[in-house]
């Protein structure tokens, strides 16, 4: 693994070690591609992945615009499916990435969607 790689997987386990979902309260885990970016909601206690959304969805990529865009709207997307699961409390996992970009986007786009972390 070459040494960003390997830094980041560092960060996300330090990361993982102070956080963790539940059914109640599950994870927003966020994973950011070159071009695409995911979010998933993760309940840690029964290991399932409860909601997911991503930049590849059809509704969401028939969508042109930069990726910062495309991001907040992914977090709006997660956000509407954990309302119509009746979450309001997440848990945010930036997964070794800094809050800073696609990320900030994401939760932002989750806040405005209604989630609170």
């Amino acid at each position: 693994m070459n040494s960003k790689t390997s830094a980041r997987q560092k960060i996300r386990y330090r990361i993982r070690k102070k956080i963790s979902g539940a059914a109640a309260t599950p994870r927003l885990s966020v994973f950011r591609s070159n071009t695409d970016i995911y979010a998933q909601l993760i309940d840690d206690a029964n290991g399932v992945t409860i909601a997911s959304a991503s930049s590849k969805q059809k509704d969401i990529a028939a969508q042109k615009g930069p990726k910062t865009e495309m991001s907040k709207l992914v977090g709006s997307a997660i956000a509407a499916k954990a309302k119509d699961l009746g979450i309001t409390t997440v848990v945010f996992d930036r997964g070794g990435y800094i809050y800073h970009g696609r990320v900030k986007a994401v939760a932002e786009g989750a806040r405005e969607g209604g989630l609170q972390f």
